[in-house]
């Protein structure tokens, strides 16, 4: 079984900054894409950004510029570093990761449990 564990949401002034951070765990043989997902109240559930285990990133339109994802494979964890945060910006926040459990078994889609973020002043 793999666990996705997020952390790092909070309340943060307009023009702030927050860390969310996602270490996966459990039986692990391969993480590929990881990537952040945010859901407002009464909205979808929408891509933030997205990381390849090469590097390679993808970011929504409504956050380029102001939002950085990395990931250390090392530590099975990706972040999102997130500045000039706006209201809009209010959600909670996802984790998604496709891993493989061993050499063996098909890729698997795993979400975390989420962590709100609150831009407010």
């Amino acid at each position: 079984q793999v666990q996705l564990v997020e952390s790092g949401g909070g309340l943060v002034q307009p023009g702030g900054s927050l860390r969310l951070s996602c270490a996966a765990s459990g039986s692990i043989f391969n993480i590929y894409n990881m990537g952040w997902y945010r859901q407002a109240p009464g909205k979808q559930r929408e891509l933030v950004a997205s990381i390849t285990n090469g590097g390679s990133t993808n970011y929504a339109d409504s956050v380029k510029g102001r939002f950085t994802i990395s990931r250390d494979n090392a530590k099975n964890t990706v972040y999102l570093q997130m500045n000039s945060l706006q209201p809009e910006d209010t959600a909670v926040y996802y984790c998604n990761g496709r891993i493989s459990s061993s050499a063996y078994t098909i890729i698997k889609n795993y979400w975390g449990q989420g962590t709100q973020v609150t831009v407010s002043s």
